[in-house]
């Protein structure tokens, strides 16, 4: 961790460490599972660890990008714009080529896909696979940046304060008030949308000292909320609309993530290497790891449940909720190894993240 990180006392190893581990456990808990429809006793307890483990692990990406934001948007953080996106391309643009190239020829020569010059232009510009779309997200964010960081310098509390309440009501609460009444205002009258608010909230909370008590109570009621109501529109609506509470940008989502953010705010940047150094220096390691490990974990995900390591670890072999913690800390024990051996690798740890 550099000096500047340490002297704005935000925990970033702790923070990435568990974003990353979330991340995984929710693709884990997405395994698909054909056959697995019928109201049967194994469907039935498929579908509640599969419930469970998703709604506790959507704070992740929040996490991610509220991080991004506490260290983006730093009052009086100021470069020229030449200087920024040059940083912001040599960190994530390698790495975006090279895991793109590799997801390639994964859809090629491992799920044996028919790649055409029409679907690689296509998957050049909205992702090679699936979880590139974090990638797109966060390059729109560094887009933002600049003019967001004279927000930040120069706005007072109270507009930031607005801004960020304006972002909840239009994204959250106006699809609720739609379902719950048939009304909605038009959307069009909301130009702020999308992520820029967790980007906000990111720099926005390091400000706040709410107590414990109320962000531990925030936090488990919106965890039940997202688990309890993901199981009523499943049952009684199904469809799309099963996925409505899982969704990253609704009230359940934002609550739990903002609080879960704030409550790590309050822990010391060297929690774990005062108490116990070397799972202090394990984290850490996840944490410089971070972009690598998100980009390749689906790879590695993908052969744990076909079983291409000589092992399957799949829902349709074990019991989903041993099953689901158990693939995702052997997918980071994995992405982790296959880093640390590629960062050995002079020119490659240059281009993997």
């Amino acid at each position: 961790m550099d000096l500047k990180t340490r002297e704005m006392d935000v925990p970033v190893d702790i923070i990435r460490a568990l974003a990353i581990v979330l991340v995984i456990m929710l693709h884990a808990a997405i395994e698909p599972t054909p056959g697995l429809q019928e109201p049967t006793q194994d469907a039935v307890m498929h579908f509640w660890a599969s419930n469970i483990y998703n709604s506790v692990s959507r704070v992740s990406v929040p996490l991610f990008v509220m991080l991004s934001g506490a260290l983006l948007l730093q009052p009086g953080k100021r470069e020229p714009l030449g200087v920024f996106f040059k940083k912001r391309f040599l960190r994530i643009g390698p790495a975006f080529v090279f895991w793109g190239a590799a997801y390639f020829a994964w859809r090629f020569f491992v799920n044996h896909e028919a790649l055409s010059a029409g679907s690689i232009v296509q998957g050049i510009l909205t992702g090679p696979y699936f979880h590139f779309w974090f990638m797109y997200m966060i390059i729109g964010l560094y887009l933002i940046t600049p003019m967001l960081r004279l927000v930040v310098d120069y706005a007072e509390r109270k507009l930031l304060t607005f801004l960020i309440l304006l972002w909840f009501f239009a994204i959250a609460i106006n699809p609720i008030i739609g379902i719950a009444t048939g009304f909605r205002i038009d959307g069009n009258v909301f130009v702020i949308g999308g992520w820029i608010g967790y980007f906000l909230l990111g720099v926005y909370l390091q400000k706040e000292r709410l107590r414990p008590v109320f962000l531990y109570s925030v936090l488990f009621v919106a965890l039940v909320w997202t688990i309890i109501g993901s199981w009523i529109v499943t049952y009684n609506v199904g469809g799309n609309a099963s996925y409505f509470f899982y969704d990253f940008l609704t009230a359940n989502v934002i609550l739990a993530s903002a609080a879960l953010f704030q409550l790590l705010l309050g822990v010391s940047p060297d929690f774990f290497n005062k108490r116990v150094p070397r799972f202090g220096k394990f984290v850490s390691l996840i944490s410089q790891y971070t972009l690598p490990v998100y980009l390749l974990h689906v790879m590695v995900l993908e052969s744990l449940e076909k079983g291409y390591f000589g092992f399957k670890l799949s829902v349709t072999t074990l019991n989903p909720f041993v099953e689901i913690p158990l693939i995702t800390v052997v997918t980071l024990f994995i992405c982790v190894g296959i880093v640390f051996l590629l960062k050995r690798i002079p020119f490659v740890k240059k281009i993997i993240g």
